[in-house]
């Protein structure tokens, strides 16, 4: 999705930004971001290991 962005797209977007919040408000918005993105990436590692735990019960019970 970001790979057909390039650098100059990030570039302006990272200026617009600027532009918009200011130079004061932008890191705690980068800090709500990045945490967001952690808390995200953390469920979906759950919610996978949780489905292939599941997984390997169901193919455990068929096998016996």
């Amino acid at each position: 999705m970001l790979s057909n962005i390039g650098v100059p797209g990030l570039i302006l977007i990272l200026i617009l930004a600027l532009i918009i919040f200011g130079p004061k408000k932008l890191p705690e918005i980068g800090r709500a971001f990045g945490q967001t993105l952690r808390e995200f990436k953390k469920s979906t590692q759950e919610l996978t290991s949780e489905v292939m735990e599941d997984l390997d019960d169901g193919k455990k019970t068929l096998n016996k």
